[in-house]
């Protein structure tokens, strides 16, 4: 069977272009994909257009075509993404990688220009500046500036890759995030290529080195995050070998009430799919419901899959798909999906819907007001209950009805509304005198010390972000203003969010909250908040107070938004106005006012939230096409700091021995086209003792480095001042800096060490206690192998490949959990750490194990997919537990990448092998 036998002709503004029909393929196979669901029959066609018989195989495409709802052993199957999407903190050491690989081929006599992206690939520069100014109208330019000083090397080498790579484009810094511009610009929904002088005609399909990447599912794109090894192959040419997914439908019925944004909507299905578990699965909404939603309501949906847990957060193409291209300046994008997706049977219409491995069903008018936290994004807090859950927080007492009695009386007595509002009280009465540039006041428990209007997950929609100005205009002509000690910015995902709020003159009005633009950037969102003003950090660190950030981003792990804040709560860009003006989160908004105006009258949230139809007519209004053409016109052209980067093309890299931001990486030491078998890990101490839902943030911090830390006194070593450190994300060229902060968290616990907390250890036998990186250091002079043991959902959060980086260069070679989140599970595996699960109702508490033990791993010989292995603990005193582990390696492909240390010394000997033949 040949796949050009089902290209077949489509008509399209006059033009022909070719499309694969397998529609008629599976007709062909005595089966039919009308009931697969969407993301399923994208498959379909990606393995009929790339069936070439040798790796993909009309096996391959067998097995995707008649799709099962469930599998009881994985099948793994070829998927060949049309693109790679990167972002700046995982792209530099995806470049740095490149580079070495280049170095790597050059030493074995072959040509390092092989080493090139044979892929489309783009790197969107945004996680990198911070919030250091905020409250001014230069804010922006100073952070800019900043930024640049800080990360002139690390753009250097984007820029000597955009320049010597080829099919490698950058958008420079002060530009956007990644996902929203992907959203918004990059995102082709159906892509045309020349191929042999025909133009192809196939649905846009993407890996992303960010754990957000599904925001793109928002316009029917697949796309999901990988780490950026997996990246790497892709970008190489090779296939991402995957296993077919289960698919989950949400049905979405109803329609949103007022007063409820999307936000709102994201936070609960988040809670409702942690609760079915989607880890693996592919998430796809459909229903009468899905209809009523706008394209930006679901991107904010799709971003945050990953924290559900899902590997796609899918909606499928229809009109208002359509309406949302022909938006962003790309009608004639729109025209060739409506003909294509029509002509395949890929544009849903509602009609008839597709069977799923399992339905979810959500009512819309059922979602209320929420938050989430104070370090999860799947802790839902509904708004009337946030007191409640601070208070508990806190170990204090807080009855919500008994307030609502005491208000009731005090409001029936008086008659006086400000009365009732002078009843609502803190949850807590620890509050502490202090100065703030001179001024006095006073900060306890329970106030907020930042309020952010950032994030892809939020920024990319207009409705809340109209709703966010219309709020403070109406807080401004309250005379409300926002406490001192509240830190605010405001830093969309793209530019066009600045036109548009320009045009519908409400920036005004933020800029009089304190909300004046920062970045077009991630910022708070990845821990780039910046520093609090010290006084304020150390009336924290003094009275260790339990102040907190609210923030319309998607995270909020521990000590991720700022080291010093211990609740972190998500929210949507309008509550996260309310709150700074609110300047606490121990408050019922539904009973108490937001604040008190300067005739001491209480304003209350009903007197500041605008309708539904308020927010309408504005953003029809003033969103407008010729936004999206102006700023995306100019899109790759950088700005002043970027032209001023002067760099020269190049094969291969030369690499800055003084560097501390670039360094050449240790991965290709020594490296031999002949790998050596893994062979049985024995001898094994015990590095970590870890519990449940440890996250790659634990793993590998992207935000400040402590200048105690093994990390700062490195830097400190090599004359980085401490005003220079930047963060552990902006050093991931480094591997330096990046080994000696892998489980350098400050809040990760270890129970090694308990109660302690942070970046420390036992080492044995001495049970002497040490920094991870100077213990793992001096187990490698003895040669002894380390094993990390965990718990439920090990690496849940970013696909931060430093996490299995930094695992594999401290010489862990095996981690035993009770499970994995999807990613991290990948990138260990792409690193060569072998990961495995204990026993179903097993764990190292259940076991007895209390890292103590000496283990060796037997069976590594002949691997296999999901093979069991013994396990041997043996205790000081000669006694031993024994015991059964899985191997999650899951498919012939991730032995294949374990017996070569990684995928990248994998892809190597297969690009040697390739070049000899």
């Amino acid at each position: 069977m040949k796949n050009t036998d089902y290209a077949k002709p489509l008509q399209v503004d006059g033009k022909t272009v070719t499309f694969f029909d397998f529609n008629q393929f599976a007709a062909d196979m005595g089966t039919s994909v009308e009931k697969l669901p969407f993301s399923i029959k994208i498959l379909v066609e990606n393995l009929l257009r790339k069936l070439d018989g040798r790796v993909v195989t009309e096996t391959d495409l067998t097995h995707i075509v008649r799709w099962q709802k469930t599998y009881a052993a994985p099948v793994e199957i070829p998927y060949h993404p049309a693109r790679v999407l990167m972002q700046d903190f995982t792209g530099v050491p995806a470049v740095v990688d490149l580079a070495a690989m280049r170095d790597a081929v050059k030493a074995l006599g072959k040509d390092p220009a092989r080493v090139n992206p044979l892929v489309p690939t783009e790197l969107i520069v945004d996680h990198s500046i911070q919030v250091d100014y905020f409250g001014t109208d230069d804010a922006l330019e100073k952070n800019v500036a900043l930024e640049y000083s800080r990360n002139s090397e690390r753009y250097e080498l984007l820029k000597w890759a955009q320049k010597s790579f080829s099919n490698f484009k950058v958008v420079p810094p002060n530009s956007g995030i990644c996902h929203q511009v992907n959203l918004e610009n990059l995102g082709r929904v159906v892509i045309t290529q020349d191929e042999n002088g025909n133009a192809a005609a196939y649905p846009d399909t993407l890996v992303g080195t960010d754990s957000h990447t599904p925001m793109i599912n928002g316009i029917g794109v697949m796309g999901w995050g990988v780490g950026g090894i997996e990246a790497e192959a892709v970008m190489l040419g090779q296939p991402y070998y995957m296993s077919i997914p289960e698919v989950i439908g949400v049905k979405l019925t109803g329609t949103l009430q007022a007063g409820v944004t999307a936000t709102d909507l994201v936070l609960t299905i988040t809670e409702m799919l942690r609760k079915v578990n989607v880890v693996e699965k592919f998430v796809e909404y459909f229903g009468p419901g899905m209809k009523s939603l706008s394209v930006t309501d679901r991107a904010t949906i799709a971003n945050m899959t990953p924290e559900y847990g899902a590997t796609l957060g899918f909606f499928p193409v229809d009109e208002k798909t359509l309406d949302y291209l022909e938006l962003t300046g790309r009608g004639d994008r729109a025209r060739l999906v409506e003909a294509y997706c029509k002509a395949t049977g890929m544009f849903y219409t509602g009609e008839t819907d597709p069977e799923f491995t399992q339905v979810v069903e959500l009512d819309l008018a059922t979602v209320v007001p929420s938050l989430a936290g104070p370090a999860r994004p799947q802790d839902r807090i509904s708004l009337p209950a946030l007191k409640k859950t601070f208070a508990d927080i806190l170990g204090c007492e807080y009855d919500r009805d008994t307030e609502i009695k005491r208000i009731s009386e005090f409001h029936d007595e008086s008659g006086c509304k400000t009365v009732r509002a002078r009843r609502c009280r803190p949850v807590t009465q620890r509050q502490f005198d202090m100065e703030l540039n001179g001024r006095p006041m006073k900060i306890g428990d329970g106030n907020i010390v930042i309020a952010a209007i950032t994030s892809c997950t939020n920024t990319s929609n207009p409705h809340v972000l109209m709703g966010a100005g219309l709020i403070a205009k109406n807080a401004v002509a309250r005379g409300l203003k926002v406490p001192p000690y509240v830190k605010t910015s405001l830093a969309p995902g793209s530019k066009v969010v600045m036109d548009y709020l320009e045009a519908a003159s409400l920036v005004p009005y933020f800029d009089a909250l304190g909300f004046h633009l920062a970045a077009f950037g991630c910022t708070t969102c990845i821990g780039n908040s910046g520093p609090l003003h010290p006084d304020i950090e150390a009336v924290i660190r003094k009275n260790d107070l339990n102040v907190a950030a609210v923030l319309s981003g998607n995270r909020n792990f521990e000590a991720r938004i700022h080291q010093n804040i211990k609740s972190n709560f998500l929210a949507s860009p309008m509550l996260v106005v309310i709150f700074a003006l609110a300047g606490r989160v121990d408050i019922d908004l539904t009973l108490e006012p937001v604040g008190i105006d300067p005739n001491g009258e209480p304003v209350y949230l009903e007197d500041l939230w605008p309708s539904h139809d308020q927010i309408d007519k504005l953003a029809k209004a003033h969103v407008k096409k010729e936004f999206y053409e102006k700023e995306y016109a100019r899109i790759f052209d950088g700005d002043r700091f970027w032209e001023a980067l002067d760099i020269a093309e190049s094969t291969t890299f030369a690499w800055n021995d003084a560097s501390t931001y670039i360094k050449n990486p240790p991965y290709f030491d020594g490296f031999s086209l002949t790998p050596q078998p893994p062979g049985d890990i024995t001898g094994a101490r015990v590095f970590l003792l870890l519990g449940d839902t440890v996250t790659t943030d634990h793993i590998s911090p992207a935000g400040a480095i402590p200048q105690d830390y093994p990390a700062g006194q490195y830097l400190i070593e090599n004359g980085v001042d401490r005003d220079q450190f930047n963060s552990y994300g902006s050093r991931r060229g480094n591997h330096e800096v990046m080994m000696r902060g892998t489980f350098g968290n400050i809040r990760i616990k270890n129970q090694l060490v308990a109660p302690k907390q942070g970046s420390l250890t036992l080492k044995f036998p001495e049970k002497k206690e040490m920094f991870n990186y100077d213990a793992a250091m001096a187990y490698e002079k003895e040669g002894t192998p380390l094993i990390v043991l965990g718990g439920k959902e090990y690496g849940t959060g970013s696909s931060r490949d430093w996490a299995a980086k930094g695992t594999t260069l401290l010489g862990i070679k095996a981690v035993i959990a009770q499970s994995y989140e999807r990613i991290h599970r990948n990138n260990l595996v792409g690193m060569g750490v072998l990961p495995l699960v204990f026993a179903d109702g097993e764990s190292a508490q259940s076991l007895g194990l209390d890292g103590s033990e000496t283990l060796t791993i037997s069976g590594l010989d002949n691997m296999t997919p999901r093979k069991q292995l013994a396990v041997k603990a043996v205790r000081a005193d000669g006694s031993a537990i024994n015991f059964t582990v899985t191997s999650r390696l899951d498919t012939e492909v991730d032995v294949e990448y374990f017996e070569n240390g990684g995928i990248l010394p994998c892809v190597i000997r297969k690009m040697m092998a390739d070049l000899n033949d």
